[in-house]
């Protein structure tokens, strides 16, 4: 698989990453002091493209990854086998979360972001209301969510590109083509031909990545320059310093202590799939490289082909963690309205619970408004709150996807160590390229 050949050397791709990050910005505060429209609209075009280009595999990505990761569990025992590997996957993922959602608690009230007033942001972002007010109608309830769910039919998921329902068919149909064994394995060969294509599609992409930063970075400070970001920049702050914790301080002590694996080991392995989740503002995109680095790491490829997969559409500490505690803080600070003990307690709960209500290109937008829903905030204020986090989102998503994706290379890495899964020898690798397979398909490093 010639995916993750594209960016073989982490520290080129990085300074990549944080090359385009400055040129970006650069163009874009050139473009807003000489007012030349004409850069605007061609930086705001790139970045379009980029994200299209992207988005192009998600759909495909997320179906054929699950039903290919879910009969990949075949290699490793029976039935009750992959449902303890299951169960225990998911129960990490709580645990995490809660962690995670704790953290960002404690650093929005360390923050206290929308205390300081929003001056001229309100007036600037006044246009973005209808946009976030109708997607709250849709994804900002539990009953909405449970309603979307079920797709009308097999097709209307697909073509309406609703990640989640997509999702909840690819579950179905992949355990279906797993208790029929033999007689499905046509179909699962088929796509498993389909999973290669769109990897492979996908590694093309891949080397648009910092074309792609300049586009996002640089229309994103020309559209709004710094009206939004200086009271924005408190809750921007306290994303990104919650997030860290969350993946320099608490991934290193569960890998350490639990998973028994070397912090510095894993982000030597793990380090371009974070670094293009930054990048790209996307798990889904970025799962291929995820699942290599958790195979990198020694994970048994079978039960990668499984976790990687689930993780990237429902393991999101970074989105549905962190980020909807701090924007929680935020809204209520707007309104004016502060947080009793219970509602902190909600926020926790939604962590924990609704991960999978976070599955998709939408994922901090449904979090955050879930939370919200759950714990009483006003619908306007969220709107608002909503509206203004749409203004800098580009920059927050980047640090949230880096963290989402990193928490779905540790949970894989910790249950492999728990069931054995965990191979030493290929974790003590230096290096690995992925050109052997095993007997599901999926691809086994080798050391250089």
């Amino acid at each position: 698989m010639s995916f993750v050949r594209t960016y073989t050397k982490p520290r080129v791709f990085a300074a990549a990453v944080l090359g385009s990050l400055v040129v970006g910005a650069g163009l874009g505060v050139l473009a807003r002091t000489t007012e030349a429209g004409w850069l605007t609209d061609t930086l705001d075009h790139i970045g379009t493209i980029f994200t299209t280009l992207l988005q192009i595999a998600v759909i495909p990505l997320v179906f054929t990854a699950i039903v290919v990761g879910i009969n990949s569990l075949r290699g490793l025992g029976g039935g009750r086998t992959a449902a303890r590997l299951g169960g225990k996957t998911v129960l990490w993922f709580a645990i995490t979360s809660f962690i995670a959602s704790l953290i960002g608690i404690a650093i929005g009230k360390l923050f206290n972001p929308g205390s300081g007033g929003l001056g001229e942001g309100v007036a600037a972002t006044a246009k973005n209301a209808d946009k976030a007010a109708k997607s709250m109608s849709h994804w900002g309830s539990w009953d909405a969510f449970i309603k979307g769910l079920l797709p009308e039919n097999f097709f209307s998921a697909f073509a309406e590109g609703s990640t989640l329902q997509v999702l909840f068919l690819a579950v179905v149909i992949g355990a279906a083509a797993y208790s029929l064994g033999d007689k499905a394995k046509p179909f699962v060969e088929f796509t498993t031909s389909v999973f290669e294509i769109v990897q492979r599609y996908l590694g093309w992409i891949v080397r648009l990545a910092p074309l792609g930063i300049i586009g996002l970075i640089g229309a994103a400070v020309s559209n709004y320059g710094d009206a939004l970001f200086r009271p924005l920049l408190s809750t921007t702050l306290a994303v990104y310093v919650g997030c860290l914790l969350v993946l320099f301080v608490v991934y290193p002590i569960l890998l350490r202590f639990v998973a028994k694996v070397s912090p510095l080991t894993f982000f030597a392995k793990a380090g371009t799939a974070i670094q293009f989740a930054f990048a790209s503002q996307s798990s889904s995109a970025t799962l291929p490289l995820t699942r290599q680095s958790a195979v990198n790491l020694g994970v048994d490829p079978g039960y990668a082909a499984f976790a990687t997969p689930l993780a990237s559409a429902t393991k999101m500490d970074g989105c549905a963690a962190v980020f909807p505690a701090i924007g929680a803080i935020f809204i209520a600070n707007l309104a004016g309205v502060p947080l009793s003990f219970g509602q902190y307690v909600g926020i926790v709960v939604v962590a924990v619970v609704g991960a999978l209500a976070t599955a998709g290109t939408t994922g901090w937008l449904t979090a955050l408004t879930l939370t919200t829903a759950f714990i009483g905030l006003d619908a306007k204020q969220v709107a608002l709150g909503i509206a203004l986090i749409y203004s800098v989102n580009p920059i927050m998503d980047m640090m949230r996807t880096a963290t989402n994706v990193a928490g779905q290379i540790v949970v894989p890495t910790i249950v492999a160590r728990s069931e054995g899964l965990l191979d030493d020898e290929i974790l003590d690798t230096q290096t690995a390229r992925p050109n052997h397979r095993d007997e599901g398909g999926a691809a086994r490093p080798v050391t250089a």
